[in-house]
């Protein structure tokens, strides 16, 4: 029998904005990787971790245990998606994307700030520390 007052606890990879962000990193991560060198060394690198370091800093945040500190985590996070968008834009200008790629990515990079906020709330709102 289970008792009344178990509570559930949510894993990280249960976490929209997490699982978003680490399969969009992975996707970034393969177009990258198919440039040439000079693209790959200016605006790829930048790119990458800039899209990595959004699933990091939710990871990150994730395992912190004040709520503060979770927080600043998270707004680190959305900060990296504005980051990662300004590069998908470069790389659009500069022809080292296609359209599909670009629409895919900019689709994913519009949710993320979203389901980034709701995780601020939800530590705001239901953490004492």
């Amino acid at each position: 029998m289970v008792s009344a007052n178990k509570k559930k606890f949510i894993k990280l990879d249960d976490v929209i904005a997490y699982k978003i962000s680490s399969e969009l990193s992975d996707y970034v991560w393969m177009i990258v990787s198919g440039w040439d060198w000079f693209s790959k060394k200016t605006l790829g690198c930048q790119w990458v971790e800039s899209t990595d370091s959004v699933a990091s800093n939710i990871a990150e945040g994730w395992g912190r245990f004040h709520k503060r500190d979770k927080q600043k985590f998270y707004y680190n996070a959305r900060g990296s998606v504005y980051e990662s968008a300004h590069w998908l834009k470069r790389a659009g200008v500069r022809g080292l994307i296609e359209k599909k790629e670009k629409d895919f990515v900019l689709n994913k990079l519009r949710i993320l700030p979203k389901e980034i906020n709701l995780l601020i709330k939800i530590t705001q709102n239901k953490l004492k520390i």
